[in-house]
């Protein structure tokens, strides 16, 4: 009987020491970057676009009206 509650001692104390000796869990994998897509090159083109469209609209209501 003393034998038994030995082993049973035994085996609660070594799931202990195995669990801890497993680790952590792996850090979460890290996002991939933004696509390098530049935006800097089209962008005045595109507000020029724009601007001229805009003083394009602005001209044909003003002459409409006249």
């Amino acid at each position: 009987m003393r034998n038994r509650k030995i082993v049973i001692l035994i085996l609660f104390l070594s799931v202990g020491f195995a669990s801890v000796g497993q680790g952590a869990t792996p850090p979460p994998p890290v996002p991939p970057p933004p696509p390098g897509l530049p935006i800097d090159g089209g962008a005045m083109l595109l507000f020029g676009l724009a601007l001229s469209l805009g003083i394009y609209k602005a001209y044909k209501i003003s002459k409409k009206t006249a």
